[in-house]
């Protein structure tokens, strides 16, 4: 996919006119790349130093220092670097010494166009990939924003978890399995004034019914058989801080009057007690089931729904947010590559445009599954550009590869796919800016929304 921001090239040849040819050829086919000149090692590194680039082209045979020692220097300074050696002495010997000292290809001169045009793509994009990759690793590591995404419906919920935050009132996350509802929980909390209070976690469905209330208000002595010693329960060690009922619209409906109390009152009595005892606790609830029809077939009190529904957190399912389905393949892999001690891995466009077309009905429970799996499952076919996923795109369904022209019409179709919704994700949905964003009319993106069943609506 070409990349809308400008990047630089560094080509290095103490031939001027051999390199301003380069410089040439190169802008004159990507629209987006501006090229730099150096006749010299010690230049190109006086530019490497001054300006970011994503790929140098070098000559072998100079002057002074050579293409070997300007690459081990260059990547020593940026290990992200895609570096390409030049020569007009080429040699298999001298090939494998410049890819064994990190360069990303290696080309004689004289050059074809095109060669040097797929070699430039292809050295941009890995670029890019490194560069992604470190921000993921450092997102990774630092953790400071959980909850993965930049699509318009993800930014709305994030500005809806900071002011939600800032509240005390009760809070109801609303959302289908797999979308995230503990992660945003913890996120509420985290930066709400009782961050550095007790978070109690409750999964309501992993609690036997006849051992509910006593897990959640604690027991006496003797309060049931088997009951040898006084027990705190969950609201009482929560004193102070953040309780999070996880799928709530499963507890029993005598559990459910209990906890209509505790919510009316601020008190808990424990089971076999006499005595009940004030409690301060904020609530969270969360549950993947719709509770007004769960309160129309009368397993679910209305009074208790209202009292946990005073703020609400609608999560999106995935399907809604496919423009974050990139960003998330790239960023779970590289949390399983890490969790595994594999070398990092890259994914294609052609398997991100095949992730972003799947309906993911798990959501993103399912897709950082899936990732784990490539991870374990491909670990022997990394490759330093890309990690190269099968993808349903090239292959027939019974596995036969099919006709060359059929093949190619999926893959641009899935590629087609992918870069309108990531246009539109970026627009917020505006047709006229994507058609800018894209270098297309407007009527072209009207076409391919109407193509692909695209609307401008979801990525608002």
């Amino acid at each position: 996919m070409s990349q809308p921001e400008t990047v630089q090239v560094l080509v290095v040849d103490d031939q001027t006119d051999f390199a301003s040819g380069l410089k040439r050829l190169i802008e004159g086919e990507f629209d987006h790349v501006r090229v730099l000149l150096a006749e010299s090692g010690k230049r190109a590194l006086e530019l490497l130093e001054s300006a970011p680039v994503s790929l140098m082209i070098t000559d072998l045979q100079m002057p002074g220092m050579g293409g070997l020692a300007l690459l081990r220097e260059a990547l020593a300074r940026n290990p992200a670097l895609s570096a390409v050696m030049l020569t007009a002495h080429g040699s298999i010997e001298t090939a494998v010494d410049t890819l064994k000292l990190g360069a990303y290809d290696f080309l004689t001169k004289p050059i074809e166009p095109e060669v040097l045009f797929r070699v430039v793509d292809k050295g941009l994009e890995r670029s890019m990939l490194l560069d992604e990759n470190r921000r993921l690793r450092d997102l990774l590591e630092r953790r400071k924003d959980k909850l993965i995404g930049e699509s318009p419906a993800m930014q709305r919920l994030k500005q809806s978890i900071q002011a939600v935050a800032q509240t005390d009132y009760n809070v109801l996350i609303l959302g289908e399995s797999g979308t995230g509802k503990e992660l945003v929980a913890s996120m509420v909390r985290e930066l709400s004034p009782r961050a550095d209070h007790p978070f109690v976690t409750l999964n309501c469905t992993a609690i036997p019914e006849n051992l509910l209330e006593s897990e959640l208000f604690g027991h006496v002595k003797g309060a049931f058989s088997g009951a040898e010693q006084k027990r705190e329960g969950l609201f009482a060690k929560a004193h102070t801080g953040t309780i999070l009922l996880d799928e709530i619209g499963d507890i029993p409906l005598e559990t459910q009057a209990k906890l209509l109390r505790v919510l009316q009152e601020g008190e808990i009595r424990p089971v076999g007690s006499d005595t009940s005892r004030k409690v301060d606790v904020r609530i969270i609830a969360s549950t993947n089931q719709d509770l007004v029809a769960r309160i129309a077939d009368r397993t679910f009190r209305e009074d208790l729904y209202h009292r946990l529904n005073v703020l609400t957190l609608h999560l999106p399912p995935l399907r809604e947010r496919k423009g974050d389905i990139p960003l998330l393949a790239r960023y779970f892999l590289l949390k399983a590559c890490t969790e595994l001690g594999l070398q990092d891995k890259y994914v294609s466009p052609a398997a991100l445009a095949d992730l972003s077309s799947q309906p993911w009905p798990g959501n993103v429970r399912e897709l950082q599954n899936a990732m784990r799996k490539l991870a374990v499952f491909d670990a022997v076919h990394h490759s330093d550009s890309a990690l190269h996923c099968e993808s349903r795109a090239v292959l027939s369904q019974d596995g036969d590869l099919p006709p060359f022209k059929d093949a190619k019409a999926q893959v641009l179709d899935a590629f087609t796919l992918d870069y309108v919704r990531e246009a539109l994700s970026r627009s917020s949905g505006n047709v006229s800016q994507t058609a800018r964003l894209s270098g297309l009319s407007r009527v072209a993106v009207q076409n391919m929304l109407h193509k692909y069943g695209l609307s401008p609506e979801d990525f608002k």
